[in-house]
């Protein structure tokens, strides 16, 4: 979708996601026509440098999650994009460190956001993604909707 004088739109979602949480950002449309793509994915926890080590694992997903996991398994073609956030209460020589990798993918439904802060950890993680909107032609429109019909009746 254009904005004025050619320019992408940009659509971001920010939150606070507790420890083996989920969030749901709704995009669907009645017709299917806007496709949306991550082009930034950040994470932090909420207490950078805080009392004791800690870890975070954000994924982000194109089907419906029902637990979260802190194992990233990039086979798994539901997967859209994870961000690692690690902290250290001895920030000289354990900085706090973020990855994130994304696939460039063009997906027409509502996305799902986990947070895992592993094994023995818990605690609350920031996140903020960037999505550009696409206006997908009937063609497009056809594919992404039968990818995600694909990925939710997938055994």
């Amino acid at each position: 979708m254009e904005c004025y004088e050619g320019a992408t739109m940009i659509k971001s979602f920010r939150g606070l996601i507790a420890d083996e949480g989920i969030d749901t950002i709704v995009l669907h449309t009645n017709d299917g026509s806007i496709g949306y793509r991550i082009v930034k994915l950040n994470v932090i926890g909420d207490t950078p440098g805080g009392p004791a080590g800690f870890e975070s694992v954000i994924q982000i997903w194109k089907v419906p999650q029902t637990t979260t996991t802190s194992t990233i398994d990039f086979s798994d073609n539901t997967l859209l994009g994870v961000g690692l956030w690690s902290s250290s209460s001895d920030t000289k020589s354990y900085p706090d460190d973020q990855i994130v990798i994304f696939d460039g993918e063009i997906f027409n439904q509502d996305i799902y956001i986990t947070h895992d802060a592993g094994a023995g950890q818990s605690g609350n993680c920031n996140y903020y993604l960037e999505l550009e909107q696409v206006k997908l032609d009937l063609n497009q429109n056809t594919v992404a909707t039968l990818k995600d019909i694909r990925n939710v009746t997938a055994p």
